[in-house]
């Protein structure tokens, strides 16, 4: 057998030869990415706060914080996040880089239980485990980055039948979400919106991916801004992330952030793997033995990215609405509503503590008596941008 062929019979076998210099590269810059992303926004909630009780708050339509230094030492920290994971994905495969994002949860729930006084409840540092776990199994069994060495090879990529029949198919679902589903049912249904930023975000990821594939290929000496391909990445990573950042912004500002972010991690991630597959065939170069370990690391990431966000929800001590309340929403019986899902509560308890403490009627908690003395129930959403 020829020593070439010897080479390609260890490489399909499933041994593990360790991670190449190139997603090494994509591995630091992705987590440096998480670590920048996730102190940005402790750093821009200090900022909003700072400003907030100086001026009029963010939440209520107020721009003090624009006057605020801190909150722009915040923007700008974020902004290096996001110029180090665009650099990410020059590098190392999107199956690689893109869960890695659950990091900078990890990142923020640190730094709010010591920045911030946020308590972190023991299941969260579960949710940190889970996460931390996921992602090195991902980054130990993640695939090598395909050799590109110019714009050309990622367009040849991207207009082969499959991925033109995945782009053609997120094109037409999303059009189809915009214009029909979410003017009916955007206000109540939180799929339609996070449905758009997840297809449009898998589309997003592979320009970037592209585009920085041609910024690394140009600075090494081989200029590919000569080439209208690189171009064409340009605009549709313009196009897409208006979109994006349009229909994010719908989401966060008619549903909770806690319900919004995780259901927007998965999708989003979920389908910029898949796009990942499909275009640079990452699976191509793996076995099933890797290919299954990777899936149990992405899912042991949502569990704790999961677990994360319901220890926010403790911590608030509160119940999370679905939906936001909006200026009009009492008018409209929205507030009554919460008010009677809070007397059906106390109700509850007043029950309880009947049965099991034999209060008198005179002591009751749901006729207007000093209920606060036996139980603090807060029923808020707790929302601060």
């Amino acid at each position: 057998m020829a020593a070439s062929e010897v080479v390609v019979a260890a490489g399909t076998s499933g041994s593990y030869k360790g991670m190449s210099s190139e997603n090494i590269k994509g591995l630091v810059l992705a987590m440096s990415s998480s670590v920048f992303i996730g102190a940005s926004f402790i750093v821009k909630k200090k900022g909003l706060k700072k400003a907030g009780a100086s001026g009029i708050r963010a939440g209520v339509g107020g721009y003090s914080y624009l006057y605020e230094p801190l909150w722009w030492v915040g923007m700008i920290t974020m902004v290096v996040g996001e110029i180090a994971n665009f650099a990410a994905y020059a590098f190392a495969p999107a199956i690689l880089v893109t869960p890695l994002g659950a990091l900078s949860i990890i990142i923020s729930a640190v730094l709010a239980h010591i920045i911030l006084r946020e308590k972190l409840h023991i299941f969260g540092i579960l949710g940190c485990a889970l996460c931390v776990v996921g992602s090195t199994t991902i980054v130990l069994h993640a695939p090598q980055e395909r050799e590109i060495e110019s714009v050309k090879e990622v367009w040849d990529l991207a207009t082969e039948p499959a991925f033109l029949f995945y782009a053609a198919l997120v094109i037409a679902v999303v059009l189809v979400l915009i214009f029909h589903y979410v003017p009916r049912y955007g206000q109540t249904h939180i799929m339609f919106y996070i449905g758009v930023c997840s297809l449009v975000g898998s589309l997003t990821v592979m320009s970037v991916k592209a585009l920085g594939i041609a910024l690394k290929v140009t600075l090494s000496g081989m200029n590919q801004l000569i080439y209208p391909q690189t171009w064409t990445f340009a605009l549709v990573v313009t196009v897409c992330v208006l979109t994006q950042m349009n229909y994010l912004n719908k989401a966060l500002d008619t549903f909770n952030t806690a319900v919004v972010s995780p259901i927007y991690y998965v999708m989003f991630t979920s389908l910029t793997i898949l796009a990942s597959v499909i275009m640079f065939k990452d699976w191509d170069r793996q076995n099933p033995t890797q290919i299954v370990t990777e899936m149990c690391g992405f899912v042991t990431i949502l569990s704790g990215t999961f677990l994360l966000h319901k220890t926010k929800d403790m911590a608030d001590g509160s119940v999370v609405h679905l939906r936001l309340p909006k200026h009009g929403d009492e008018e409209h019986g929205f507030g009554q509503e919460g008010r009677s899902i809070h007397d059906n509560l106390l109700s509850i308890v007043d029950g309880v503590l009947r049965e099991h403490i034999g209060y008198s009627d005179s002591m009751s908690i749901t006729e207007g008596g000093n209920y606060e003395a036996l139980v603090d129930l807060r029923l808020e959403d707790n929302y601060d941008p």
